[in-house]
């Protein structure tokens, strides 16, 4: 599959570069990166394939490059822009790169060049982890097996709990979560996966969406909705694997386990914890999701002491005991061929 270019063209070859390894680090980018640091190896490339989009620094700009065929082009500035570059979008080029990197894919979304391309793959593989037992280090794990898995794997993971405290676990404060980008999906946007790439945000090799800041913005979203999102990622991005992180009080609970090829669930052994169980038992017969039932895989997981609750919390999630056993289950179930694309349906 051919993807479409992004070129980065600046004449900083280490900012050029550095700009290009992030982006390239967030694997279910959609575009193809090239970084240049002239005019004359832009020109060069562009005679032989088609630039879709152009990030380019503003002293670089010049009639050479608006004579190439380009579909969208924005200016990277380094405070004014030329009044002769007024016509085109202007990125301040000394920000974060997560930051500047979502300040054009936002651009980029509002106005899309076309459609997006579908991406060639093998069918995207959706894992849930969720439990109707509390406290059982849920997010935890679903953190952690993310991180395990994005080693070798294109991962996205999307937390749809009320309450998931993502700004404290991730010490960042975010301008955008996931409900900018389902008010985007429920318009019908056409450039929803540039959308989606304008959120992204990466924790180690871990590529994640801000969580919900309010549980009422949860709760506003359509059941139909996260299909049509599920379906686009697995269309249009490069992601394999889809980590879903749930809570019951998301629209359609049932419906989205059921799109999930294998839910992990985080369970204890007291009579409470066990009640609880037979109770969600009851109701996946009742809504005729037995089907469901055999791709739940019930964990009992090591309530690990080693790293407390301390600031570095989710960094070392995965070198403690929680991540050793993450791994032993991941290579486990590799053997087993678990981890094979099955077909899935949905509750009915």
């Amino acid at each position: 599959m051919i993807k479409e270019i992004f070129a980065v063209c600046d004449p900083e070859a280490e900012y050029a570069g550095r700009l290009a390894d992030f982006l390239n680090t967030r694997q279910g980018a959609s575009f193809e990166i090239q970084a240049f640091t002239s005019v004359n190896s832009l020109c060069e490339f562009a005679g032989k394939r088609h630039i879709t989009l152009l990030l380019i620094a503003s002293q670089l700009m010049c009639e050479r490059v608006r004579e190439i065929s380009i579909d969208k082009i924005m200016i990277l500035s380094e405070g004014e822009v030329l009044e002769e570059l007024t016509g085109y979008p202007a990125i301040y080029k000394y920000q974060a790169s997560d930051s500047l990197i979502g300040e054009v894919m936002e651009r980029y979304a509002a106005d899309p060049v076309g459609s997006p391309s579908q991406v060639l793959k093998s069918r995207m593989r959706v894992i849930g982890v969720y439990s109707p037992v509390r406290r059982v280090l849920k997010t935890s794990f679903a953190l952690t097996l993310g991180q395990v898995l994005a080693r070798n794997r294109g991962v996205l993971y999307l937390n749809l709990e009320p309450w998931s405290g993502f700004e404290k676990l991730m010490k960042k404060e975010f301008t955008q979560d996931l409900s900018d980008l389902m008010y985007f999906v429920s318009r019908g946007g056409e450039g929803l996966v540039y959308k989606l790439q304008a959120l992204v945000q990466s924790f180690e090799n871990l590529d994640y969406l801000p969580s919900f800041l309010s549980p009422e913005d949860l709760k506003n979203v359509s059941c139909q909705d996260w299909q049509t999102l599920l379906e686009a990622i697995e269309g249009y991005s490069a992601y394999d694997t889809v980590i879903l992180d749930m809570d019951e009080s998301v629209d359609g609970f049932l419906s989205l386990l059921g799109r999930c090829h294998v839910v992990y669930m985080p369970v204890k052994e007291d009579n409470i914890s066990a009640a609880k169980l037979h109770q969600f038992d009851k109701v996946l017969s009742l809504s005729g999701c037995e089907d469901l039932k055999g791709r739940i895989r019930k964990l009992k997981l090591p309530f690990h002491s080693s790293f407390g609750t301390g600031e570095r919390y989710v960094e070392q999630l995965i070198w403690g005991e929680l991540g050793d056993y993450v791994r032993k289950l991941v290579r486990d179930e590799q053997t087993d061929g678990e981890f094979a694309i099955r077909g899935v349906r949905d509750c009915k």
